[in-house]
């Protein structure tokens, strides 16, 4: 990264002053908390770029679907194409599945991309007398 950003700008400043004023008075001065300028301060090496904005992508992801689990959902809502979310949760758990309700229906979005809802029942008028 090349450029220099406001954020990293503005961080380097409050952190110049606080060496300058101390903590309190800069947080006061530049409407921040102290927590955050004794965070960037240890984060601060002298160079601008030590205060870049790092990844926030996870390192892991020990809870994700497994292979298995995909096929399953996927077997199942080729048979069951019109069953509803509880329905197919359910019978999903009868066959081994063990993760919440919720989290089949993010599956589901990502899959699909959206679960398939009941159409209403049509309208048929009674014969009037």
């Amino acid at each position: 990264m090349n450029t220099i950003t406001q954020d990293m700008r503005f961080k380097q400043v409050v952190i110049e002053y606080s060496f300058k004023y101390g903590v309190t008075t800069a947080a006061i001065r530049y409407k921040t908390n102290r927590q955050n300028i004794y965070r960037w301060r240890k984060k601060y090496d002298g160079t601008v770029r030590s205060l870049a904005d790092g990844s926030h992508r996870p390192h892991n992801y020990p809870n994700q679907y497994t292979e298995e689990e995909i096929k399953l959902v996927k077997n199942m809502r080729r048979r069951n194409p019109h069953a509803g979310l509880v329905v197919f949760w359910v019978k999903l758990r009868q066959r081994g599945y063990t993760r919440s309700i919720s989290g089949l229906y993010k599956l589901l979005g990502r899959i699909d991309g959206k679960p398939v809802n009941l159409p209403d029942p049509k309208y048929i008028p009674k014969p009037s007398e």
